[in-house]
């Protein structure tokens, strides 16, 4: 009987720590510093932080709709146009993660928007919702866009990872001024990715921990995994979408990319990065993101006269070979 009371009390702790474990790295992971984050994009010839620096950019601080300041920086490399193109990076990164986008799109004569998500960068705030909350923030920064350039403006949204994921469930509520959607490595949905984490990477049983940990998450960060379903927006959505995806991604499955486009009505596009793994589809394959996003910004967006700009060689930058992802989800 002993034995039996110590087995049960080991085995209800594992299950205590696992639960816990799960939630805080679901939901309050630590966020690399910017420091970190260009350290990789230098060695991977993607970016640096000093042609970031030298940029002329807005800071601009907002407040989401429960009462968080979120931060981001407004880059109008190309003044006077109505195109604006806002990048939203993944889990624990921030927004330098992001820059390595930027000339994609400056290039086209857009100008750009870098947003930190709540909790990550200099953004306040607890938890990582998925999207569940981070799409009202997209909201935010699309009001306050169209506040300072007017309501003609279009926009164009670019999310990595988590951002993929945060710009897809943004398509419910989809402002006039959003054109189109580019999704790069996104989860389809929340309970089928957090399933495939535990039992194929972590090798934890999926049940009973995964409703464990989603009680914890919805007593603690107000939100449930089933809540968080982008296919469900992208099912409903006519605005164009563009899923990539990395061939070889096991962190957020390429399947996932594969389900949402055969999921969503037209117009849409998918761009597959062979030998990518999550979240470096762009240092595996630069020229064929590059000119499938651009090519995708035209077909939808219309050909833009970009200002002159001295635009960043790879020579410049001593680039290493990388065969990790830039980021988790």
């Amino acid at each position: 009987m002993y034995i039996t009371l110590v087995v049960l009390i080991v085995v209800a702790l594992i299950a205590a720590a696992i639960t816990e474990i799960g939630y805080l790295q679901i939901t309050r992971m630590k966020v690399k510093n910017d420091l970190k984050l260009f350290t990789v994009l230098e060695q991977a010839g993607l970016y640096t932080r000093e042609k970031y620096d030298s940029l002329s950019k807005q800071e601009v601080n907002i407040t989401s709709f429960d009462g968080l300041k979120l931060c981001g920086a407004a880059i109008e490399a190309n003044p006077g146009s109505k195109h604006w193109m806002l990048i939203v990076h993944g889990y624990t990164g921030s927004r330098a993660v992001s820059t390595q986008f930027i000339d994609m799109f400056t290039e086209e004569g857009y100008n750009v928007l870098l947003i930190d998500q709540r909790r990550h960068g200099l953004s306040e705030g607890r938890y990582t919702t998925y999207g569940y909350y981070e799409k009202y923030d997209v909201q935010a920064w699309i009001r306050w866009l169209t506040s300072q350039y007017g309501k003609d403006i279009a926009v164009g949204l670019h999310g990595q990872s988590l951002g993929g994921g945060t710009v897809l469930e943004y398509l419910s509520i989809a402002a006039p001024q959003v054109k189109l959607v580019i999704a790069d490595c996104p989860y389809s949905d929340l309970t089928d990715l957090i399933r495939h984490q535990l039992s194929s990477l972590n090798k934890i049983p999926a049940r009973p921990f995964l409703s464990w940990v989603d009680a914890r998450i919805r007593r603690k960060a107000g939100f449930s995994l089933n809540q968080v379903s982008p296919i469900r927006a992208v099912r409903e959505s006519t605005l164009p979408v563009m899923f990539i995806h990395g061939s070889k991604d096991n962190y957020v499955p390429t399947r996932m990319s594969l389900e949402m486009y055969e999921a969503k009505p037209e117009p849409k596009k998918l761009l597959l990065i062979e030998g990518a793994i999550h979240a470096n589809a762009y240092h595996i394959d630069p020229n064929g993101y590059r000119e499938g996003v651009q090519s995708f910004l035209r077909e939808y967006m219309g050909k833009l006269q970009a200002s002159p700009q001295p635009r960043l060689q790879q020579a410049e930058m001593s680039a290493v070979p990388m065969d990790r992802s830039l980021e988790s989800v």
